[in-house]
């Protein structure tokens, strides 16, 4: 599969400071990537340099097979950008910003006003499109954001936070903008909400100060870094529970034990193992089971266990 992103070694110091530290990533062509780290990782300094819009300290990186160069503008044609803080002109409307774009990109006429109303369908602002972006809630401006990096249709988009300090209904607009992408466009999406990621990328890297711990698929991240969870309910009774989760805990296939208000939550090392043994030990507790279930691992616990060195 072609590459749309590929980077080796690459590095960016800010004096003595690292943004980021020997970065290396290849993006199939047409995925939806996840770039997921704590504030400060250094996803904001990647995305500034994969958009040739920072000079990096060593290490190269390409867009499609070729170079891309501090101060070369050849290959910009090929990417849409949205900044985690993007920045209108209040009084202009919002067709009005995205006919202003769509001229810096050499559209005109026919061909300019075709695209314009394209992207105000994609955005969703269809009623909003002649009101006065200085009177858009903060989701609408970031959809507005995401169509002016689609004007000149590029097979990259680089979205360095799109959902930051979205309300939930702001988010599910964004997200569904971005989902609805997939096929049409690379879409490299940093941020550090967790059910984003989950929801809508394909792939995912894990970043934390300037280092990258993993990429992979969600699935495949699963795999290999989430351990099983069983988690049972009881009708509740702390002394027993107790007791049970001490007798657990010390099995060689079980990793830990959380106890909460009527329940508990194992972590197991074997779930072959624990599929066999499991139910017979609760059972044998005398505690009444409500329910007894096999979680399915999230990426919000291997994001912990990784960034908490614990990976």
């Amino acid at each position: 599969m072609r590459e749309a992103i590929s980077c080796r070694n690459l590095t960016k110091y800010y004096g003595r400071i690292v943004g980021v530290c020997g970065l290396d990533l290849s993006i199939p062509e047409g995925v939806i990537f996840g770039f997921l780290g704590p504030n400060g990782a250094g996803k904001t300094t990647t995305i500034k340099l994969l958009a040739g819009l920072s000079k990096p300290s060593s290490g190269k990186v390409w867009i499609y097979g070729r170079e891309m160069v501090f101060g070369d503008h050849a290959l910009h044609s090929y990417i849409g950008y949205l900044p985690e803080e993007p920045k209108f002109y209040g009084w202009m409307t919002g067709r009005e910003f995205l006919e202003y774009i769509g001229g810096l990109f050499g559209l005109r006429g026919s061909g300019l006003k075709k695209q314009v109303e394209e992207m105000i369908r994609i955005a969703g602002l269809e009623e909003a499109a002649d009101r006065r972006i200085g009177g858009y809630s903060r989701g609408m401006r970031q959809r507005l954001g995401v169509a002016q990096a689609l004007m000149n249709r590029p097979p990259l988009l680089l979205l360095d936070e799109p959902c930051s300090a979205l309300d939930p209904i702001g988010r599910k607009e964004i997200l569904d903008m971005i989902a609805n992408l997939k096929g049409q466009a690379t879409v490299f999406m940093s941020t550090h909400i967790l059910s984003d990621v989950e929801r809508v990328c394909d792939m995912v890297g894990i970043i934390d100060r300037g280092r990258l711990l993993v990429q992979a698929s969600v699935d495949e991240l699963r795999e290999r870094y989430a351990k099983p969870v069983f988690l049972v309910h009881f009708e509740s009774d702390d002394g027993m529970l107790n007791s049970l989760a001490d007798r657990l805990s010390k099995l060689p296939w079980i990793n830990r034990v959380e106890v909460g208000k009527g329940s508990l939550r194992i972590m197991v090392e074997d779930v072959g193992i624990a599929k066999k043994e499991l139910p017979n030990l609760v059972a044998s507790s005398g505690l009444i089971v409500l329910r007894y279930e096999l979680l399915h691992p999230t990426l919000e616990e291997i994001f912990v266990g990784l960034v908490g060195g614990e990976g």
